[in-house]
């Protein structure tokens, strides 16, 4: 739901809100189990089971929210003891967490869990690896919307817990005017006289592609300008334009072996799509230990 009066910085992500890891979990769930999991039928249903997740790589962790509600989802009763908690870094071989609950539960509710364990332990491992190529500067790293779908707050979650900051959770707490806003509203200084018209209380930013689009975007003074793929020598004459109280944000191809040099150009921010979008899920193991 959409506050009446948002805030004026785009919202962020903090703690894991319990309502919304809940529906993340029964969506995947119901997703996997269906009318029924066949293979746990094969269990007595009193059986109880127990195991240890195990990290097979280096990695960050996050995500442990998300795997309890898929497990305690199926038995509310689950015991699960965490060795670590989100945002440790942790070494191949580590036990992340013993796991004590019904075998039926355990079995039909491991895949689930483990999947955002591993996803969202993969984005803030990713994050946390170019967080370290920022080291010494001002600039902050962003995250985007291009998160994978259903899963846009818990992957912005992992990116806090990776170090990285969230540009805007959606399209509702933040105005970001691109160039096909720009054409539809009559030009840059319309689109962004219309917005802070409408939405007095919201952030807005503005796309600009060139040092002409620049130079009119900051004529109208907006919260922060977002310099897409400029030229090189267009880049470094924006920034010295630039003008107190507008931030500067790049964005567009931005690769990882470049983020340290660009970090010096004294941006505010860069953000990032691969932060979320080019992430590999961790490589963990759900051992068996006993079932009784």
């Amino acid at each position: 739901m959409v506050n009446a009066q948002p805030p004026r910085r785009p919202l962020t992500v903090g703690a894991p809100a319990a309502d919304i890891v809940a529906r993340d979990a029964a969506r995947a769930l119901a997703e996997d189990i269906g009318t029924g999991d066949a293979s746990a039928a094969l269990i007595a249903a009193e059986s109880r089971g127990s195991a240890e997740v195990v990290a097979r790589e280096p990695m960050v962790l996050a995500g442990c929210a998300w795997f309890d509600a898929c497990l305690r989802s199926l038995d509310p009763e689950a015991g699960i003891d965490w060795r670590h908690a989100d945002g440790d870094r942790v070494g191949a071989g580590e036990v992340l967490c013993l796991v004590e609950a019904n075998a039926r539960a355990l079995l039909s509710g491991e895949r689930s869990a483990l999947n955002f364990l591993q996803t969202l332990s993969g984005t803030a491992t990713t994050v946390a690896a170019y967080v370290a190529l920022t080291a010494g500067t001002q600039t902050r790293l962003l995250d985007t919307r291009k998160t994978l779908p259903g899963l846009r707050y818990a992957q912005k979650y992992a990116v806090r817990v990776g170090g990285a900051h969230n540009h805007r959770l959606g399209l509702y707490d933040a105005v970001l005017i691109k160039e096909n806003h720009i054409i539809a509203a009559g030009g840059i200084g319309a689109a962004i006289r219309r917005a802070r018209e409408l939405w007095p209380a919201l952030e807005v930013e503005i796309e600009v592609e060139n040092l002409d689009e620049y130079r009119q975007a900051l004529a109208q003074r907006p919260d922060r300008i977002m310099l897409d793929e400029l030229a090189p020598d267009e880049l470094r004459q924006a920034i010295a334009e630039r003008t107190p109280g507008v931030e500067l944000e790049l964005s567009g191809g931005v690769e990882r072996d470049r983020l340290a040099e660009l970090c010096q150009l004294g941006v505010d921010y860069i953000s990032i799509g691969a932060l979320t979008k080019h992430v590999r899920a961790i490589d963990l193991s759900l051992r068996w230990r006993k079932a009784r």
